[in-house]
């Protein structure tokens, strides 16, 4: 066969006759072969593996080699020696070089088809001896991933125990010297490529053997720490940083920083080293690492190497924000460099130069991403010209470069503002609210259906439509009615309004007399809520708007209001009401107990000492169920008659944005003034509404209803009881059907999140006289906070916080008075100061401002109370999202002459040179105390260098908290 194979190779048939007998000789494998044909075979595949002239040749060595080894494994394991592996290793094969990547690709196949024989525990010991020199001897990338390939398949041939240590401080040491010369794309990918196979290796024996890990780590500081003048380490070695366990920063940053073995030139060209790191495309967490190690050395007063490696390397650190693969991790580090280094402009300004052609770049790139790193980065240098004013020639056209589109407020109210409204008096802003969303809707819709009268094709020529039986209908300017009822809106078809803020209500009374049902389903976009009365004798009033004439209330949104001689009885205050002669119970037993126990109301949350509602009082208030009696009886079709009954409100669709108005304009009917209710209600972060969603309910309510239009503002003559607008359903319902209803109305509730987003004040005494302002929060702030749910495992101050009862309301819950977001605010030890995510706007003045003040600006000043507010979906699955640059400073700073400025850098700098050798001193004091980079030579406690709440860098605790500056 041999010889057969040799012949035909070597000839001059056509490739299709040579692939056919070569099929023959390898099912010619499972015959009987002797064993000098064996030899000479695996002989001849060795020289068309190793030595072919072209890709056939060595395909058909592995063909034939393969087919072989698998019939006739005893003599495959004679010729696949130990011998003939060391030969190839150490001598190559033929004029093939030892460190050719066939040989290691031929070894690797060849232990494939030998790995279920007895002599592969041999193989193994000779190749783990041979891998460590081969890797001593610093192979080539190519070399060293084909070798990480077969490595990382049969990873009994690593080195174990100390060899296995040496082994993986050798490999580091290899990718230290991988340089690559190429400058063509496929060349970088394939370069890239080989690095990560050779870095998955060392992750993959340190996962497997965790005592390698830290005397690799120590060989990576060895090389980077190098001030060999004649040797610059790869950046490739980036590589490993994504496979170091993070919870490792801190024991490895402490040991750098207090070792003092560490010279000051080598922990230099350390951290420089690690900043070009960046530049590596794959590498995860490098600049996580960077920052542990800035932070580290600020802790350690060790300012001259920081200030240094600042002005060193910032430049090439703005470079990386022009590559999109780099680009976050290198703002990361640049916002980090530039907001620690407070003492001088030095290091911004010479970034200054470079920043209007990256932001014009970036706005016409086209890139997905670019547009919000621009916000970040815009949001980074105006932070730093404001920390250093006084250079408008410096600055002049980089303001011009980032400058945002801005409308002017009182050009968008002109074109806003609803024709009634009559400049120069007190308007309600709730009211103009619900006209602007509705106007937006209208628009939409307009704009919509002029596009599908333009688009629409079905209609006949002359704008006419015909009817189920074909009969044309000439109605100039209006649709073709549907034939069958609108079905439910998608997502895609709801206006942009419908998706923000439209919600859905489902309103139901229920007869006393004869148990049947009335349902509808009605859209809003904002719910008013009302103030519970305080006590049953007290006179009626009602809560309206600032602008609301008497007796009128906008039904275009929900709210509550007593219209009636007598205050609302509350459902569980009720009492039972007979029959008519005593023959059926009006409300069955199950269903008056089920709607005292899952409709309980709660008492107000106390604050400043006394009693005051909380929103989740007033929404509880707004859905608890009402008694229709007396002279707000319900009339009932079925009953033909008017009868009591009980109503009952649930909110089915949940609006991505929930607006709630509280009604603190009232009307007092015994008196006839209007009054401003100024009761400070708590208003909590989180909101937890409960969503009734159930099938039964929808689908009644879509079929029963009759929904008015989204953002309707109705007529005066609109504002009747809802009660008698309600018809019943004329289904006869058993009692069994109503206990199962109230079940699956208290059962089916899903508790929604929301978050506070804005807050809208009114400042006066009356309807007539006032001012508005407003609270916002960033809500790309960092240092948001969490619901208790996720504070609890995170460990973090619960939030005054608002929760899904198990009866279906709503109720806040606070763990003390204090604890707002800003109060775990103050605990992060990154910022060391309130986190600044809310803003108060009052006119052109927009300030910095917190949640507790939002919170507590009805006590200080009792006319100030919340009219409007707004809650935003959360969803908890994200979590705490977005970023946002720390150390911004209120107070701009007073200008200073340049030999001013010049004189207080040098000033500040010797500062803290004096403050370094300070502690250089008290550590030399303290030696004994102090630990070293060595695997036994770590210490449990904290001490300040580490990253901890100590650590340095941001807001507070870099090389910026220096005393003695003028500025």
């Amino acid at each position: 066969m041999d010889k057969i194979l040799e012949a035909l190779i070597g000839s001059s048939h056509p490739l299709h006759v040579k692939r056919a007998i070569v099929k023959k000789v390898v099912e010619a494998a499972e015959k009987a072969v002797n064993e000098d044909q064996c030899q000479a075979l695996y002989q001849l595949t060795a020289r068309l593996i190793l030595l072919g002239e072209d890709s056939f040749q060595r395909q058909v060595g592995y063909q034939v080699l393969e087919a072989y080894a698998r019939f006739h494994r005893a003599e495959f394991e004679q010729f696949f020696s130990r011998d003939f592996i060391l030969s190839l290793l150490q001598n190559g094969y033929g004029h093939v070089d030892r460190k050719d990547l066939i040989i290691i690709d031929y070894i690797h196949s060849c232990l494939r088809l030998l790995i279920s024989c007895p002599s592969v525990l041999e193989i193994f010991s000779i190749l783990r001896v041979e891998v460590l020199r081969i890797v001593c001897e610093r192979p080539e990338p190519q070399l060293c991933a084909r070798l990480g390939t077969m490595l990382s398949d049969f990873m009994q041939c690593i080195p174990k125990d100390k060899s296995g240590v040496l082994f993986c401080q050798q490999l580091v040491r290899t990718i230290g010297y991988f340089h690559c010369s190429a400058s063509q794309e496929n060349e970088l990918r394939e370069y890239v490529s080989q690095v990560t196979k050779v870095s998955t290796l060392l992750q993959n024996i340190w996962k497997a053997e965790p005592p390698t890990l830290l005397p690799s780590l120590q060989e990576v500081f060895a090389i980077i720490s190098s001030t060999d003048p004649s040797f610059e380490p790869s950046i490739a070695l980036a590589s490993l940083v994504q496979h170091i366990p993070l919870q490792m920063i801190t024991v490895l940053i402490r040991s750098l920083t207090t070792d003092q073995n560490v010279k000051d030139a080598s922990m230099t060209r350390a951290l420089c080293r690690m900043i070009d790191w960046l530049s590596w495309p794959l590498a995860q967490h490098v600049e996580t690492w960077v920052i542990a190690l800035l932070k580290g050395l600020a802790a350690v007063k060790k300012f001259t190497i920081l200030i240094d490696v600042t002005l060193l390397k910032i430049e090439l650190v703005f470079n990386r924000l022009w590559y999109p693969i780099v680009r976050q991790g290198a703002l990361t580090v640049l916002s980090h460099m530039l907001l620690s280094f407070q003492h001088s402009p030095e290091a911004f300004h010479l970034v200054v130069p470079h920043i209007v052609h990256l932001v014009q770049s970036l706005k016409g790139d086209g890139l997905p991403n670019s547009k919000a790193f621009l916000v970040q980065f815009t949001e980074l240098i105006l932070c730093m010209m404001y920390q250093f004013s006084g250079f408008p020639d410096l600055y002049e056209s980089i303001l011009e470069a980032i400058k945002r589109a801005a409308y002017a407020p009182r050009n968008f109210f002109e074109a806003s503002r609803p024709p009634w409204f009559t400049p120069g008096t007190q308007q309600d802003c709730s009211e103009y609210l619900r006209f602007l969303l509705d106007r937006l809707d209208e628009e939409e819709k307009t704009i919509r259906a002029f596009k599908l009268e333009k688009t629409n094709s079905n209609p006949g020529a002359d704008g006419s439509c015909s009817d189920t039986n074909g009969v044309v209908q000439d109605v100039p300017g209006m649709d073709c009615p549907s034939a069958e009822p609108p079905a439910e809106k998608g997502d895609k078809e709801k206006t942009l309004i419908e998706r923000m803020f439209g919600g859905k209500l489902s309103t139901s009374i229920r007869c006393m007399e004869c148990n049947s049902i009335s349902q509808k389903l009605e859209p809003f976009t904002d719910l008013l809520l009302a103030f519970r009365p305080l006590a049953k004798t007290q006179q009626p009033e009602v809560s309206c708007s600032p602008s609301a004439p008497e007796n009128e209330h906008s039904s275009g949104s929900s709210g509550r209001t007593s219209w009636s001689d007598k205050p609302i009885i509350p459902v569980q205050a009720a009492e039972p009401v007979g029959g008519n002669n005593g023959s059926t119970a009006s409300v069955s037993s199950a269903l008056q107990k089920q709607l005292v126990t899952n409709y309980n109301t709660f008492e107000p949350e106390k604050q400043d000492g006394g009693l005051h509602p909380s929103v989740p009082d007033l929404i509880n208030y707004f859905l608890e169920p009402e008694i229709l009696d007396e002279d707000n009886k319900y009339y009932c079709e079925k009953c033909a008659s008017l009868q009591s009954a009980v109503k009952t409100m649930n909110v089915v669709d949940d609006p991505e944005y929930l607006i709630l108005t509280l009604l603190r304009f009232s009307y007092d009917a015994k008196s006839h003034v209007r009054r401003k209710i100024l009761d400070n209600v708590a208003i909590p972060h989180y909101l937890q509404l409960p969503i009734h969603r159930t099938a039964k309910s929808t689908a009644s309510s879509v079929s029963g209803s009759s929904s008015s239009s989204l953002l309707k503002v109705d007529s005066p003559e609109s504002e009747e009881n809802l009660a008698k607008k309600l018809k019943p359903s004329g289904k006869q319902i058993e009692e069994e059907e109503v206990e199962d209803e109230v079940e699956e109305m208290a059962m089916g509730a899903q508790s929604v999140t929301y978050v506070l987003s804005s807050v809208v004040m009114h400042s006066g005494m009356s309807s007539e006289s006032g001012h508005y302002y407003s609270y916002g929060r960033n809500v790309t702030s960092s240092h948001s906070c969490l619901p208790p749910s996720l504070c609890c495992q995170a460990g973090e101050i619960q939030d005054s916080t608002c929760h899904l009862n198990s009866n279906g309301t709503v109720s806040s819950s606070s763990a003390t008075a204090s604890s707002t977001c800003s109060s775990v605010a103050k605990q992060d030890p990154d910022v060391g100061q309130p986190a600044r995510d809310w803003f108060l706007f009052n006119d052109s003045r927009v300030t910095f401002t917190s949640f507790q003040s939002v919170q507590n600006v009805t006590s200080s000043f009792p006319k100030d109370t919340a009219y409007v507010l707004f809650y935003k979906k959360q969803d908890l699955r994200k979590g705490v999202n977005g970023s946002t640059v720390n150390g911004v400073k209120v107070n701009a700073e007073p200008l200073l002459q340049k030999e001013l400025m010049d004189a207080i850098t040098k000033d500040n700098k010797l500062y803290l040179q004096e403050q370094e050798l300070n502690e250089r001193t008290r550590a030399l004091q303290a030696a004994s105390t102090s630990c070293s980079f060595r695997p036994n030579g770590f210490d449990d406690n904290d001490p300040p260098g580490s990253c901890g709440p100590t650590g340095g860098g941001g807001g507070g605790g870099g090389f910026n908290t220096v005393s003695r500056l003028v500025f």
